[in-house]
């Protein structure tokens, strides 16, 4: 299990690369456990208040570009529409 504590969300300043940077060293962290497979919540979209829209634009965005040995990803998505939001990235 790797843990993560996202920002919270604010657009001033903008933090999307914080964000961004909790998927990207979760993965990096997996791939020095040798993981094969890594699940996701929706990062900071609970009480740190980020746009879920906003939010799955990053976390799919990061993790498509991000360098891993990780096999499969996936998010863990708690209601309809975080599943909404996520699926319109392309997930």
């Amino acid at each position: 299990m790797v843990s993560t504590v996202g920002p919270v969300w604010s657009d001033s300043p903008p933090r999307a690369d914080l964000l961004a940077s909790c998927y990207h060293e979760s993965l990096r962290v997996a791939d020095e456990l040798g993981a094969r497979t890594v699940a996701f919540p929706a990062i900071s979209t609970g009480i740190f208040r980020w746009p879920m829209d906003d939010a799955a634009r990053i976390a799919v965005e990061t993790v498509k570009t991000t360098d891993t040995s990780v096999e499969e990803v996936r998010f863990v998505l708690f209601d309809e529409a975080a599943y909404a939001a996520f699926t319109a990235q392309g997930h």
